[in-house]
């Protein structure tokens, strides 16, 4: 098979099945440990022998977090767990991942780092300040979405902070841990059915689509390619958004909304104190460029826009909420308002519902334009407003696709095609791992799969891994 390969600084789009150089490396040093392990258990082979064990954690949100937690450190305890080669992980499994392999050789101190983990998930949490700061820090990036929604408001609540160090990062200070996989699926390659193409893999060393074969260096997911090549840099992916990432399959619109509201009201404070400060002493603060009563006009758009939208998803009329929107952007609208107005008082309930996000879009981006004409305002208040319009898209994971315009036969057209893609939870197709580790050229011996659903069904996993192996011709052990 011929092997493209194209460079551009520190990049490399590589079409090949081939596990690359660093995770050999990384593989051939942990199979020395797993040898060690063997014999302090009276199993005796040569190191070319050593099976190749792979543990897999499934979905189930903060469940699925504990729960691997908790496997990991009987199996410490048992003296089993430097048995263990790869380590893979879904949704709420990864948020664990992520905890454990910011430490250092965590899998030689695993009670230590137990104890520091608990420490954290029982403390004080984030603070307000620091999760704006990050969804202010996402926003300015190409491809904001929902992602960095959840993951600066929910998931930095959930795990008790905010990680900021890059993926890259597990490259060096994890030689004798198992080599670790998280993974994540292509969204319309599982709306569209094709297979082959949804099963996407993240590790320290690449990201790529573990049945097709197609892969890149992991400090360049999310830069702009074309043709193979970099054209565009982009700020390498942080833990905190990995976990966003990997871990959305639980994401709540109503749950998103009530964080959003809370920021609204901060901020409406935050910019009340700021006048009130700025009057007293006299002086302008570029900081708060809103007047007292634009800034409670911004107030009282944006949370009505979420309210209006709150009221949708808990299934509750929302015409009083419209009325008072059209009544807010009042002047502020290009198009001709007693037209709506007029058909708004027309509507049968159920199409006013029906027109919630249409309505929604149109708020968004009318008083976006007037924020920044008129008052030359690009804060928090745009992200607030940005993240209700990505709410009522439901955009998540949009991503910079790396095989833009490549030519690969053994990749789909409808890949090749698209400039950018969606990443989104494995547990929405399969909650479990399986095809990252089954990739052939692991040579994986044994699968041990750690079930943390609340399905009644522990072998449907299994069931479905089998039935998407028959339909691409994929080998199954």
């Amino acid at each position: 098979m011929s092997v493209p390969i194209f460079f551009f600084y520190n990049s490399v789009v590589r079409i090949s099945h081939f596990l690359n150089e660093s995770e050999k490396d990384h593989v051939g040093s942990r199979r020395e440990s797993v040898l060690q392990c063997l014999l302090q258990h009276d199993i005796h082979c040569k190191l070319e022998e050593v099976p190749n064990i792979a543990l897999l954690g499934s979905g189930g949100g903060e469940r699925a977090m504990i729960g691997l937690m908790g496997s990991l450190v009987q199996l410490y305890k048992e003296g089993l767990l430097d048995c263990m080669l790869y380590l893979g992980g879904v949704s709420g499994s990864t948020w664990c991942m992520a905890s454990l392999y910011k430490e250092p050789d965590w899998s030689y101190r695993l009670e230590e780092v137990k104890n520091d983990i608990i420490q954290r998930l029982t403390g004080n949490g984030v603070s307000f300040k620091d999760k704006l700061s990050t969804l202010i820090n996402y926003y300015q990036k190409d491809n904001f979405s929902l992602t960095d929604v959840w993951a600066s408001l929910v998931i930095s609540e959930i795990v008790k902070e905010i990680d900021e160090r890059p993926l890259s990062h597990q490259r060096s200070q994890h030689g004798k841990d198992p080599y670790p996989i998280y993974t994540v699926i292509d969204k319309w390659s599982n709306r569209a059915k094709m297979e082959a193409d949804v099963f996407f893999e993240i590790t320290p060393h690449e990201v790529g689509y573990s049945i097709t074969g197609a892969f890149v260096d992991s400090s360049c997911f999310g830069c702009q390619f074309d043709e193979g090549v970099m054209i565009k840099n982009q700020l390498e992916m942080k833990m905190l958004y990995l976990q966003g990432l990997c871990g959305s399959v639980f994401a709540d619109p109503e749950k998103i909304l009530k964080e959003l509201i809370k920021i609204i009201k901060k901020l409406f404070w935050h910019e009340s104190d700021g006048m009130c400060n700025q009057t007293s002493s006299g002086n302008q603060s570029d900081i708060h460029s809103l007047s007292p009563s634009h800034v409670k006009e911004v107030f009282q758009v944006t949370s009505t826009l979420v309210e209006l939208n709150l009221l949708v998803f808990r299934e509750e009329d929302p015409s009083a909420h419209l009325e008072i929107l059209h009544k807010l952007l009042r002047g502020k609208l290009n198009k001709e308002e007693t037209k709506t107005e007029i058909t708004l008082q027309m509507m049968l309930e159920e199409i006013v519902r029906k027109s919630i996000p249409e309505q929604t879009l149109y708020a968004c981006e009318q008083y976006s334009d007037w924020l920044q004409k008129h008052l030359n305002h690009k804060g928090a208040w745009m992200v607030v407003i940005k993240s209700i319009e990505l709410v009522t898209r439901w955009i998540w994971g949009t991503t910079y696709n790396f095989l833009y315009n490549m030519t690969a036969h053994e990749v789909s057209p409808q890949i090749l095609k698209e400039k950018t893609r969606h990443y989104e939870d494995a547990g929405i197709f399969i909650n479990s791992p399986y095809f990252s580790v089954l990739r052939k050229e692991r040579h994986i011996d044994l699968i041990i799969s750690l079930d943390f659903s609340d399905d009644d069904d522990p072998f449907e996993t299994v069931v479905q891994t089998a039935d998407t192996c028959k339909k691409t011709t994929y080998p199954i052990p």
